[in-house]
């Protein structure tokens, strides 16, 4: 599609967790911003050369990164008159709406929404404590398009047991995974990034095979 390759770069991070998973959202919002700035500061003629080929507006973002949990981004979509249960995963359309929605009202075209309903996140994604519909879990957003999937992540061998029967895994596939945990884990979590699709919505290109060198897609795999 306009916005997947079939090879990527990405660029995964995983830490551990000392007292909330509100450290991984500060780590990922610093971070973006770092990269931001940076590219508006180091790379200002070779911006001025995209935008001669195609034009784009300045990316707007906030300091800290503008949060909002799930629900609030699903009540914002109802607000605007459009279809969206706090339960249900979000449609690429509906996030897109979001995007819209969320740059009129903050002037911030990068957020990230926390508090993904637990349904629709892998298993080994930690439960919200005090709402066992909920998970500990998080996307990060640039112009209504995900950039960053990620969570805490279960780190006790009962729970991931739990977990996969709840989805119906084969404990026996997974095996190795589960006691992979069994001798201690400390509480962590992460994400991951798609480099490719920050540069393109960094950009406002208007296809992901802009934003790499030697795209691969079903039909190209040399150069």
């Amino acid at each position: 599609t306009r916005r997947h390759l079939c090879e990527f770069t990405g660029f995964d991070l995983e830490m551990t967790i000392k007292e909330h998973y509100d450290e991984v959202l500060e780590v990922f919002s610093d971070l973006f911003i770092y990269i931001f700035d940076g590219i508006n500061e180091r790379c200002k003629a070779e911006l001025e050369r995209v935008r001669e080929q195609h034009p784009f507006e300045d990316l707007e973002y906030l300091r800290p990164t503008l949060k909002i949990t799930y629900a609030e981004g699903c009540a914002l979509l109802r607000e605007a008159g459009i279809e969206q249960d706090d339960y249900e995963d979000l449609s690429t359309e509906n996030e897109k709406k979001l995007g819209n929605i969320v740059k009129e009202k903050y002037k911030t075209d990068f957020f990230f929404m926390d508090k993904y309903p637990l349904s629709v996140r892998p298993f080994y994604t930690m439960p919200d404590p005090q709402n066992p519909k909920l998970s500990n879990s998080y996307d990060f957003f640039i112009r209504g398009q995900e950039i960053l999937s990620g969570a805490q992540r279960v780190h006790d061998p009962n729970l991931i047991i739990e977990r996969a029967k709840a989805w119906g895994i084969d404990l026996k596939d997974i095996e190795s995974y589960v006691d992979s945990f069994r001798h201690g884990s400390q509480p962590h979590g992460g994400g991951g990034i798609g480099l490719e699709r920050v540069i393109m919505l960094f950009l406002g290109l208007p296809n992901i095979r802009k934003s790499a060198w030697f795209p691969r897609t079903p039909n190209r795999i040399s150069p």
